[in-house]
């Protein structure tokens, strides 16, 4: 009956007996599942006797074994998610029926568990707001949005860049939820006047989440936007990007540089800032001093030396960018290019031997050299700091278990050059991809390897249009071409491709 030999490397199913309260057994890191065709409890030695202490109380013995550590917990967080989706079906009703209890405790308030899957506060916004964490989580959310209105408020995900709507709330809800938010982000819960930012981390199934905070005053009330950050354990390696393999091979060859300046341009949203963490990670070496100046910093890392802008203090862009300099770093990471006197720095930097990143906001490759040039650096310098230009956009990609095919108008085939009797196809919605139609994101991006034609280029203008044809004529692979294929191979939807720029540059 029982097993005292650790099993290794098991994955096993939740499995809820009949004749066992699951909530109890848990609590008791005993846990059941289905091993060799048989119903077995299962536990770890770190356990071990909260375990055989619950086992004895039940009157059907079960085979008892003992996992390893890694199964155990394996199986102990699938059984946590399990108790979490039962209690957010209850969730909505638990919330509205003490909606009009305006006087949660402080002390209920300030209780934080250590891991949001293993809660046991019975303040049921507390809850609430555990349950949203998890449910942004498990959705692959980037962003949760609660909003309020004149009558009643909303929570809303951005998952895969586009914002859905996941509950209704009462009114009186949403501001308890808000001050749950302010007390756990250490931000002041009576003031509801002026904007407010704040940090705070959740742990979910053992893995650490860092989220940042926006409140901000509306009309109605407060509204709250908190952006999902990852650890930089989670941040990928180039590779793992979803780029092109070619576009991955120029830029590790520019990557090998001692110095000069690559550049991640798109818009809002477009995945730069882990592309330049990705770039750290690929540089990064024991003997390597690599800094970081950032608005706000977003992937901790513990081998970075990492400097979050601060401008009620005076900390700036280019005050950070100067105190660096005399730090002695090998690489510099600015968070963003934003004035003329940053980019002057930054190209001083690069000329100095620095091997500098930075992101701007541009839609295009030729359109940051015009960009620069606005923000007064000349185009001699742009051509002797200036290594490559990354132009970046993140493409939704159609969920495989339902997308269907789809026709091209004539019209639409005439506009974007594609050819009439194309086999495109176009989003349907199935539980799979939560009924959007897409599943996940990859990037699509152009790449400018500044060399001698384009530095030669650089001498007699930094017109956008001209630099743009010059660059077409020399076959750059631009978004719109990268966008192209990926509609006539059926990872993404046509109405998608347009979205993001498919017949632009």
């Amino acid at each position: 009956m029982f097993n005292f030999e650790p099993i290794h490397n098991l994955k096993l199913k939740v499995y809820e007996p009949s004749d066992v309260a699951t909530d109890l057994s848990v609590k008791n890191y005993l846990l059941f599942s289905e091993c060799d065709g048989e119903i077995c409890a299962f536990t770890c030695e770190r356990y071990l006797i909260e375990a055989t202490n619950f086992y004895s109380k039940i009157n059907n013995k079960y085979s008892f074994k003992i996992l390893d550590e890694d199964s155990y917990d394996r199986l102990y967080n699938l059984f946590l998610e399990l108790r979490t989706d039962k209690a957010i079906e209850t969730m909505q009703e638990d919330s509205s029926e003490e909606g009009d209890d305006e006087d949660i405790s402080l002390t209920d308030f300030l209780r934080t568990s250590s891991d949001i899957l293993t809660s046991e506060e019975s303040a049921p916004i507390i809850k609430f707001v555990n349950a949203l964490f998890y449910q942004a989580v498990k959705k692959r959310a980037s962003d949760i949005h609660i909003e309020t209105q004149e009558k009643r408020g909303e929570v809303r995900f951005r998952i895969d860049g586009m914002l859905s709507k996941n509950v209704d709330l009462d009114k009186k809800i949403v501001s308890l939820i808000v001050s749950r938010i302010k007390v756990i982000s250490n931000l002041d819960i009576s003031e509801k006047r002026i904007p407010q930012d704040g940090r705070t981390q959740i742990k979910i199934a053992g893995n650490t989440l860092d989220i940042r905070v926006s409140i901000l005053p509306t009309f109605y009330g407060e509204r709250v936007v908190m952006r999902l950050l990852m650890q930089s354990s989670q941040i990928p390696q180039i590779d793992e990007l979803g780029f092109n393999s070619e576009l991955i091979y120029d830029v590790k060859k520019l990557l090998r540089y001692s110095h000069g300046i690559i550049l991640v341009t798109g818009p809002t949203g477009s995945g730069k800032t882990t592309s330049l963490h990705s770039f750290l990670r690929e540089v990064e070496a024991p003997e390597k001093n690599l800094i970081t100046v950032e608005d706000p910093v977003e992937y901790k890392s513990d081998n970075i030396a990492q400097i979050q802008v601060n401008e009620k203090v005076g900390l700036t862009f280019a005050s950070a960018l100067r105190s660096i300099l005399r730090q002695d770093p090998d690489v510099i990471m600015i968070g963003e290019i934003r004035d003329e006197e940053t980019a002057s720095i930054a190209v001083r930097a690069a000329l100095t031997g620095h091997l500098v990143f930075s992101t701007l906001h541009t839609n295009s490759a030729a359109a940051t050299i015009s960009r620069l040039a606005d923000m007064k650096v000349e185009p001699f310098l742009i051509s002797s700091s200036l290594l490559g230009i990354l132009a970046q956009k993140l493409v939704r990609v159609l969920c495989d278990e339902c997308k269907e095919e789809d026709a091209i108008a004539e019209n639409f085939a005439e506009d974007y050059s594609l050819p009439l009797d194309a086999k495109i196809f176009k989003a349907k919605g199935c539980k799979s991809c939560n009924y959007s139609g897409y599943i996940g994101r990859r990037p699509v991006g152009e790449l400018l390897v500044i060399d001698d034609k384009i530095k030669d280029l650089l001498k007699t203008t930094i017109d956008e249009h001209s630099i743009k044809t010059a660059l077409e004529a020399e076959g750059l692979k631009t978004t719109s071409l990268e966008l192209n294929k990926m509609l006539l191979s059926g990872e993404t939807s046509l109405d998608e491709a347009i979205r993001i720029g498919l017949g632009h540059a």
